[in-house]
């Protein structure tokens, strides 16, 4: 059985097609971090199954989620990700290959229990090749499990610890980031302050020399370094606002290291 996993929250927009584009699965788990919009009806009248959980871990949720699904198998995707027919035919296959005992050498799934997916950000009307986004383009994420193998940790970015050997699945996730300005800065926004929190907690520190020059580093280390000057317009956008992100966190690091309540 293969059950998909799916965290969201306010995601009225994403949430139907997400749920469609995983309509290959046996089942599709819904976690709703405490919307106020429609996410949850939603996803409900979409044949999901929808708990809420309003933790801010987000490997906390995602351990949650496992624990909710039926399924020998778990594909984990975002709301505003989507499962091309090409990438479900290989989680399928590798899924079906382990329950029914097929050797095949184009399966690795009697041998492997955890896989990584590539993944493509399609950004303001342009696939982003380069910048920041190239690495998980190449190596991708861990994101097709068999249950047990493994636990999630990290606070804000999550990563899949597990013991066992990690496969390579050859199609791609197809991700639609920000559609708007607003939307971008609302996750820079919020994003940046579960990672300020994150290092803080961690007892890290900033300075204002670190407010004013992480940024700028940031910016040509992903849009000249990482080539991100070749994605054209997106690619200056992205790697501005992704640099912001970085001035966003060294400032709220800043306040949180002077505020009283930690004297």
């Amino acid at each position: 059985m293969l059950s998909a996993v799916i965290i969201a929250k306010n995601e009225e927009k994403n949430i139907q097609n997400a749920i469609e584009s995983v309509s290959f699965c046996d089942e599709v788990v819904v976690v709703d971090n405490e919307s106020i919009d429609k996410t949850s009806e939603i996803a409900i009248k979409a044949g999901a199954k929808v708990y809420r959980d309003g933790e801010a871990d987000f490997s906390k949720i995602r351990n949650f989620a496992m624990g909710k699904t039926k399924g020998d198998w778990i594909l984990f995707i975002d709301a505003d990700e989507r499962i091309p027919k090409r990438l479900s035919y290989e989680v399928l296959k590798q899924a079906s290959s382990d329950v029914i005992g097929v050797q095949d050498d184009s399966m690795q799934a009697d041998r492997t229990e955890v896989f990584r997916i590539k993944r493509r950000d399609f950004f303001w009307g342009t696939e982003l090749r380069f910048g920041e986004t190239q690495q998980v383009r190449k190596k991708g994420m861990i994101r097709l499990i068999k249950k047990n193998s493994g636990t999630w940790k990290g606070k804000v970015h999550e990563e899949f610890h597990t013991d066992k050997p990690v496969g390579q699945l050859q199609s791609f996730i197809d991700h639609y980031p920000h559609p708007t300005v607003a939307e971008f800065l609302q996750s820079v926004n919020q994003y940046s302050t579960l990672r300020a929190q994150e290092l803080f907690e961690k007892n890290y520190n900033s300075s204002f020399v670190q407010i004013m020059l992480y940024p700028i580093g940031k910016f040509i280390y992903t849009y000249i370094i990482l080539l991100g000057i070749l994605d054209g317009a997106a690619g200056f956008v992205y790697s501005f606002m992704m640099s912001f992100h970085s001035f966003l966190v060294r400032s709220k690091l800043y306040l949180l290291a002077i505020s009283p309540s930690r004297k």
